[in-house]
């Protein structure tokens, strides 16, 4: 939906609610957009006060001299309709920002007051933020109730979030670190407006979004399928996007009755949602200002990191981090590092990376150390750990960490520990618009998450007329579990490679077996979970043996049939399956299979449609890959057409989404190529 200009730039606003009070939500906003200057003109709606803050204040909305763009309104919920009602008809308001409570938040008749405000709104074609939150900053007003107010800057983060509380959380952790902020936004309730119509809006707003950093705390997704969309057109466009997803549940495995459906929670649908769109997930407030600081930095020219520090625990550390994240902090044994241990640094100091100049070093042996590590030692990027003992100021050494942020033509990073010692020189720092790091861990993981993100894949078009009529014939009159012969016949329709089987429903149909198919694999039909109820048979070798195990199958409660197959030999076993999660689609999962996967929980998995080259990023994740590429002379799959498999299973669930759940498990191999040998689908 688009935002009304009203409630992003106005040149209008009134706050109905304003006193003097600043201890009141009324009084603090007033203030604050009175402090951060707003340019417009500002109305106040208080009937018991002729006079608020220095500015005339009216009695009823009805009083106001003329028109007004944006209404803050700060009142009981119980007079909030009728405000609304007059504002937008008599007053040409088309902007509203509801701070109040009592509305969906209360239950049903809050919800139904909510809906009749929606509709007043929507029916002058205005925009409304809220009710329930803190209101919205921008570089044009400081519409919120709460302190502090960030420093806003053109360039700085556009935080998004469903709490008005955790955005003034944010904001307090991030700001004492030097991130600076574009645009605050709070939806509350999200009555009209919810994250990803503003992010529908920063995507519109933005034609070019490089440099762009946006932040993102939400406890729904109610519409996923618009994150993709926007999500995914501001990555495009240069944009970078860390999100917290707060509210996960476990509720939707517990009731599973499959290894897929257990594993792809609704987390799992997140997790694959915001790797699909370009969404960078963390899991906490201070995860999510990390990984927003280091894209405020250039990408590292390489994985070989050069760590600089005057304290060796830290740095010890971070190398640790640094190298479990996939950098090398690699000895450095250049001619010119004797020359700096020898003649620049104090006796004791290491050169050998970390370089360690001593808590006593001075701000011109760290410009030394940093010149030569540039000219002389390669680095993709540097690490520079600089707080103090308290022996002296700093000042000088922050001053050349900032030249060479500025000048360096690979990333600089200042982690600045120090938070007593050095707090009027980090404050120095950040007034030169630096973002620094205080802890060294978080910022390993930090750099580490942001290097290994996905990247974004093609959708691939998967729709196909024709395979999804031959389905849905096949499916016709059909819900729940599908019986294994009508699976078979579905997952050959749609192009995947599948075992040959009997279905034998009583004991004569096993003379009919072919003598080919020795030794056998025999599987009960009918309960939930074979291997549980000692529903499998593995390698039997002749007629007399299949005859007494299918005795003692049939046995088995709920036991309708059995199922033949030829036994294969299989060095590997692999997993893949499907699992709707309502409107974010179907989540595709893979790895290594067996009856333990849910153990090892070797898997990946990502939304659908997917094609070749996104699961072949994703199958390198696995434990199991150098497996199947073969080790140690040991045989590996033919990987392409695992691949191929996997990608016929992702234009299986676009061209039948009445799948529910899937399973094949275990996918075995023979000559390297996948065969399906055992298959569940609940429709």
């Amino acid at each position: 939906m688009a935002i009304h200009p009203a409630l992003i730039r106005p040149s209008s606003i009134v706050v109905v609610g304003g006193t003097d009070n600043l201890q009141a939500p009324g009084g603090r906003l007033l203030k604050n957009l009175l402090d951060h200057h707003f340019a417009g003109r500002l109305y106040v709606v208080n009937p018991k006060k002729d006079l608020v803050q220095g500015l005339t204040a009216y009695p009823d909305v009805k009083d106001l001299p003329e028109q007004v763009d944006l209404a803050i309104i700060a009142i009981p919920a119980r007079f909030v309709e009728e405000v609304v009602r007059t504002l937008a008809r008599e007053k040409g308001t088309r902007g509203f920002i509801i701070i109040s409570a009592g509305f969906a938040d209360t239950g049903p008749e809050g919800k139904a007051l909510e809906e009749r405000i929606v509709a007043e709104v929507e029916r002058v074609g205005g925009s409304l933020l809220g009710p329930n939150n803190i209101g919205l900053i921008n570089t044009h007003y400081a519409g919120v109730f709460t302190t502090p107010v960030p420093q806003l800057d053109p360039t700085g983060v556009d935080l998004i979030s469903g709490s008005g509380a955790t955005a003034v959380f944010i904001m307090e952790a991030a700001m004492p670190l030097g991130l600076r902020f574009n645009s605050v936004w709070t939806v509350g309730n999200a009555a009209q407006i919810g994250v990803e119509d503003v992010l529908e809006h920063l995507d519109a707003t933005y034609t070019d979004a490089r440099g762009r950093t946006l932040m993102i705390y939400a406890e729904t997704v109610k519409h996923p399928q618009k994150w993709l969309r926007h999500a995914r057109s501001l990555v495009e466009k240069g944009a970078r996007i860390v999100a917290v997803k707060a509210g996960t549940s476990q509720a939707g495995s517990r009731a599973a009755s499959s290894h897929t459906g257990a594993m792809a929670t609704p987390d799992a649908a997140v997790d694959a949602l915001f790797a699909k769109a370009g969404i960078l997930r963390a899991h906490g407030r201070l995860d999510m200002i990390y990984r927003a600081g280091v894209f405020r930095f250039p990408q590292p020219a390489s994985r070989r990191m050069i760590v600089v520090t005057h304290a060796g625990g830290p740095a010890v550390k971070l190398t640790d981090v640094l190298e479990k994240n996939g950098f090398e902090v690699p000895e450095i044994n250049h001619p010119k590092a004797r020359e700096l241990e020898k003649e620049v640094l104090y006796p004791g100091a290491s050169v050998k990376n970390p370089i360690d100049i001593l808590a006593t070093g001075t701000a011109e042996q760290l410009d030394k150390v940093l010149e030569f590590s540039l000219k002389y030692f390669n680095p993709g990027a540097i690490s520079v750990i600089f707080g103090s003992p308290g022996l002296f100021p700093v000042d000088k050494a922050y001053n050349v960490i900032h030249r060479y942020i500025e000048k360096s033509p690979v990333p600089v990073y200042p982690v600045m520990p120090s938070l007593i010692n050095t707090a009027r020189e980090m404050e120095n720092f950040r007034r030169k618009g630096h973002f620094h790091f205080t802890d060294e861990v978080m910022f390993g993981r930090a750099l580490g998450d942001v290097s290994r993100r996905p990247p974004l894949f093609p959708l691939p078009g998967q729709k196909d007329e024709n395979l999804r009529k031959q389905l849905l014939n096949l499916i016709e009159g059909q819900s729940g579990y599908l019986n294994p012969g009508l699976v078979h016949h579905l997952l050959k329709t749609a192009g995947l490679p599948v075992a040959e089987q009997m279905l034998i429903n009583q004991i004569e149909d096993l003379n009919d077996i072919p003598a080919n198919f020795y030794p056998l694999v025999m599987k009960v039909v009918g309960p939930v979970h074979k291997t549980e109820t000692g529903g499998v048979r593995l390698n039997v070798a002749s007629l007399e043996e299949a005859r007494r195990h299918f005795g003692e199958l049939m046995q088995i409660p709920q036991a309708g049939a059995v199922l033949i197959q030829a036994l294969i030999r299989s060095p590997l076993e692999m997993f893949a399956g499907l699992k709707k999660n309502g409107k974010f689609g179907h989540v595709l999962l893979f790895g290594q299979g067996g009856t333990d996967l849910e153990i090892r929980k070797d898997v990946q998995k990502t939304l659908v449609p997917t094609g070749i080259e996104e699961l072949n990023f994703y199958l390198k994740r696995l434990t199991v890959y150098p497996l199947l590429k073969g080790y140690r002379g040991k045989e590996g799959i033919d990987i392409p057409a695992w691949l191929n498999l996997l990608e016929k299973l992702s234009a299986l669930a676009v061209n039948l989404p009445e799948i529910e759940e899937m399973d094949l498990n275990p996918v075995l191999f023979t000559e390297g190529k996948p065969v399906i040998v055992d298959a569940r689908i609940r429709i």
